[in-house]
């Protein structure tokens, strides 16, 4: 139920339903990811820390003078937050770290088959991408390749909801110049077709 929850959520930000939360989630997300590529993380976390304890230092203190005043009693006033349960649950900590686990042991295991070459075709195609990934690596630092990510995943799903028809005629016209082009390829060299077919 709360896994539902997260993913409602997110697909809300993701496609703007929402447009001043998405705004801010965005520009968040994209200044931390900037400041990283700046400072160190631990400059950063140290600074938001500082800014965040800087706030909430001078709201007390305001509303202790104001309080003194007024003459008024109205206590703490983050006494709602502070009243409020924070911890996490065994259950809920159960439920995500067996997640975590079987998603974990499937990449090993798939990792295992590709490095050991059960099937060729599919550990040729994990070498063509980790061969890709060596230019896309000397091109772009891993924070930079997060920005893109970052921007990517708030811009592509509206694009792709605004001009869905076009997109997946164009993505079908790739997908069948990628498979003729493979099927000729495992016509040609021996040894490369699936043991299925």
């Amino acid at each position: 139920q709360e896994a539902r929850h997260w993913l409602a959520a997110v697909v809300e930000l993701l496609y703007w339903r929402d447009v001043k939360t998405t705004g801010v989630v965005l520009g968040a997300a994209l200044l931390l990811l900037l400041a990283l590529t700046v400072c160190s993380i631990v400059s950063v976390c140290s600074y938001i820390g500082l800014a965040l304890l800087s706030v909430t230092i001078c709201f007390r203190i305001y509303k202790g003078i104001l309080q003194a005043i007024q003459k008024s009693d109205e206590g703490h006033p983050f006494k709602q937050y502070l009243d409020q349960e924070v911890a996490l649950s065994e259950d809920m900590v159960h439920k995500y770290s067996d997640v975590v686990l079987e998603k974990l042991n499937w990449s090993i295991g798939e990792l295992r088959r590709l490095f050991l070459v059960e099937d060729l075709v599919d550990s040729i195609k994990f070498a063509v991408l980790m061969w890709i990934l060596t230019y896309v690596g000397a091109l772009f630092n891993g924070l930079t390749l997060l920005i893109l990510g970052v921007v990517g995943a708030f811009s592509c799903p509206i694009v792709y909801e605004k001009h869905q028809a076009q997109i997946d005629h164009y993505l079908a016209l790739v997908n069948n110049q990628i498979k003729d082009v493979v099927g000729k390829v495992q016509a040609k060299v021996p040894g490369l077709k699936r043991k299925a077919e």
